[in-house]
């Protein structure tokens, strides 16, 4: 169950935007890379006015401005995001991007787009409304800086194959299920849903950049490895964490434990990868909901989960970190990254999305927070006090490390 929202993280502040977004699943590996830019920029909320019958309404920048909510902006956030969605699916921003000059107008982006109807023009002038594309005096379009940093295909922070098929093409339209699902509580599990292995495909690999970057990001910033040989990488995904972690530890082997399907996606991916990193990361197939894990007693030094505990029922949580403490040696660390809200339960916002997103993929799912996790850590053998809170992606993310004694 790997499972990462690709959303660049954190430098400075990364505040909630108006333009939804929803991400990962159990044997799936959460994305957030690095940048010094906020996510309201990355993905700006909609600044067009709101036509309310006794008026206009200008869209704020940010769930967090002012004492009240602004309607307009959270209902209408969706249009924003699917004009991002849709230029992607276009590949309008790499056409701007391969122009002279790196600006192209409207007619030229009509014949590399293949469109010939006014539909085209909507699109960009929404694009340049919510501040993806600039217009100039010529008439010609140009990418923003963050456009033109994280959609381009071609620059080393891409992650457009993220929002296009993980959000766009798959999360967006289960969260339009929401409210059957917090009706009926009946809402597909991630294991039916990667049984599917176009579903599974498109997932795992849409995920694997991100979750690289959130690996990199991880060990450069909030862990030190020290000394480990052994990593138990649960829900691994493609395998992401296990590489970076591998690359970055002379001699660790990492074994990912994911669900079938994921598993044949992952050994393609590690292929790609160099020699010795690909020599010391294997796959394991299995559900990690299962009770039994196919490991040996206190074998790993590390038990990483990423974005698992937010995609399993809520009673399979403590059983999970059960697992994990038989897996790990004394003195082995257990790694929980996932969205979280604090412990206040008043946000962050996107925390509390994400977390909302789970539900229409895991109805008996809980709302994470450090209160929650700490508490099922310690009836699974861990000793609360000595676990440790750490911020990942500012607003979305945390990461929790227990140590067995």
């Amino acid at each position: 169950m790997a499972f990462f929202a690709r959303a660049r993280a954190s430098t400075g502040s990364v505040r909630p935007v108006l333009s939804p977004l929803v991400t990962r699943v159990p044997l799936v590996k959460q994305s957030l890379a690095t940048s010094s830019h906020s996510l309201r920029e990355l993905s700006p909320a909609p600044t067009l006015l709101a036509h309310r019958g006794r008026g206009f309404a200008t869209a704020r920048q940010s769930w967090e401005a002012g004492d009240d909510v602004d309607l307009d902006s959270v209902a209408y956030g969706y249009m924003a995001s699917q004009s991002l969605f849709c230029a992607l699916e276009l590949g309008v921003f790499d056409h701007i991007a391969a122009s002279p000059g790196a600006a192209a107008s409207a007619e030229a982006l009509g014949k590399t787009c293949n469109i010939s109807s006014p539909r085209l023009q909507t699109l960009l002038t929404s694009l340049v409304a919510i501040k993806c594309l600039r217009l100039n005096a010529e008439g010609l379009y140009t990418l923003s800086p963050n456009t033109a940093k994280s959609m381009v295909t071609s620059s080393r922070h891409f992650y457009g194959d993220y929002l296009r098929y993980q959000i766009g093409r798959q999360f967006y339209h289960t969260m339009g299920k929401l409210p059957d699902v917090m009706k009926t509580g009946q809402a597909p599990s991630y294991a039916s849903w990667f049984s599917d292995p176009e579903t599974a495909k498109t997932y795992t690999q849409a995920q694997h950049n991100g979750s690289v970057a959130t690996a990199r990001y991880l060990v450069k910033k909030k862990l030190q490895l020290g000394d480990v040989s052994s990593m138990l990488d649960v829900g691994g995904g493609s395998g992401a964490f296990s590489y970076v972690f591998a690359g970055a530890t002379p001699g660790l082997k990492s074994t990912v434990l994911e669900l079938p399907l994921v598993c044949n996606i992952g050994e393609t991916i590690r292929a790609q990868q160099p020699e010795d990193i690909r020599d010391r990361v294997s796959f394991v197939e299995l559900d990690a909901t299962s009770p039994d894990w196919p490991v040996e007693d206190a074998s790993f030094d590390i038990v990483l989960m990423s974005y698992i505990s937010g995609s399993v029922p809520e009673p399979i949580i403590t059983k999970l970190y059960a697992n994990a403490h038989k897996a790990l040696r004394s003195g082995g660390r257990l790694l929980i990254h996932d969205f979280m809200v604090d412990d206040s339960l008043d946000g962050p916002a996107l925390g509390a999305l994400w977390a909302l997103q789970h539900v229409t993929v895991n109805a008996d799912g809980l709302g994470l927070s450090p209160k929650e996790v700490i508490s099922r850590m310690g009836s699974a053998g861990f000793e609360p006090k000595s676990c440790e809170t750490m911020e990942m992606i500012q607003g979305m993310t945390k990461l929790i490390v227990a140590h067995k004694a």
